[in-house]
């Protein structure tokens, strides 16, 4: 009997696990979906997730079920998902903060944002809004970096707490404009919206919903928004790159699944959600949070979450902020 190669056999074998693998993709999905949530019910997130759980499941004919696994800042639901098998069955549903931001404050964070997970497609994103005290005697962005520049130290921000993306945004600005203003962490949104009408604090950079009445009935100013471009929530603010050119702060939410995922399972997703960013329905979900669709292929979104993860990383070394 003639003795087949080892090489030959390997070959043969890769072609048989390919079409194994190609099988699986196209009776994809044989069963329902899980997307894991790392963050609490009822949050941006968590309806994010289930608008597009909607969308997959009456494309694809399988139900979605939502897992909110909370804890550690959205830590622990990411990890979670990270370990799962990559068949296409575990899926997450997450936001910048828990994949870029919060790994970067850690000293050994339990999964690599970059290698442990398959991106399937950054669904949406929504900017920050700078909002100032009206004590404050600046029009504009630039008036703002004029003022800080010749009286530092006098100004200060308020965020919604240390090493959120309001903090940080506070300190790219520092950074970008050359200018020094003192950071005021708060446990949350609410009380920092609250010390800065009051004037405790000068300025802060904030979801735009979060201030939106303060700035209507005009106990804050809003000077431009985080966005690299105007955003639609607020079309006659600038953008504060109209200043600052480059400077971009937003929170996005995106799905991924486990690192190995199938690209023919992968492409499936991202067809879907994809179709689903053209639906008014959807539209109107993302508008309620001040959110816009981005959508893309799963390559765009690896590149995004590549190039994000090295912006915030150098921002937070920059500014000395110690990993915990």
């Amino acid at each position: 009997m003639a003795m087949i190669p080892n090489g030959f056999r390997m070959l043969v074998a890769g072609f048989v696990l390919f079409g194994s693998a190609a099988a699986a993709a196209q009776g994809y999905p044989a069963k329902p979906i899980r997307i894991i949530v790392p963050f609490p019910a009822a949050g941006g997130t968590d309806l994010m997730a289930r608008t597009m759980g909607d969308k997959i499941s009456a494309a694809l004919g399988q139900q979605t079920l939502v897992d909110n696994r909370t804890g550690a800042g959205g830590t622990l639901g990411s990890d979670l998902a990270a370990k799962a098998a990559p068949d296409g069955y575990t899926l997450l549903v997450t936001s910048s903060s828990a994949l870029v931001i919060g790994p970067s404050l850690m000293k050994k964070a339990p999964y690599d944002p970059l290698r442990s997970f398959s991106p399937v497609m950054i669904i949406s994103s929504a900017p920050n809004v700078l909002v100032i005290h009206p004590s404050v005697p600046a029009k504009n962005v630039r008036e703002l970096i004029t003022l800080a520049r010749q009286r530092p130290g006098v100004f200060n921000y308020a965020s919604n707490g240390a090493g959120t993306l309001s903090h940080l945004t506070g300190e790219l600005f520092n950074q970008r404009a050359g200018v020094k203003m003192m950071h005021v962490p708060y446990r949350g949104g609410p009380p920092a919206v609250t010390d800065t009408m009051a004037g405790n604090v000068s300025l802060l950079f904030s979801a735009y919903p979060t201030v939106s009445t303060q700035v209507q009935s005009r106990r804050l100013r809003a000077l431009a928004v985080t966005s690299l471009k105007r955003a639609s929530i607020a079309p006659d603010l600038p953008s504060i790159a109209e200043t600052l050119p480059g400077f971009e702060s937003n929170q996005w939410w995106g799905m991924f699944g486990p690192a190995g995922m199938p690209p023919e399972v992968i492409g499936k997703l991202n067809g879907v959600l994809q179709q689903a960013l053209t639906m008014a329905d959807v539209r109107k979900r993302l508008a309620a949070d001040a959110a816009e669709p981005v959508g893309g292929s799963a390559a765009d979104c690896e590149k995004f979450l590549r190039e994000d993860f090295e912006k915030w990383r150098k921002v937070i070394k920059d500014a000395g902020v110690e990993p915990s």
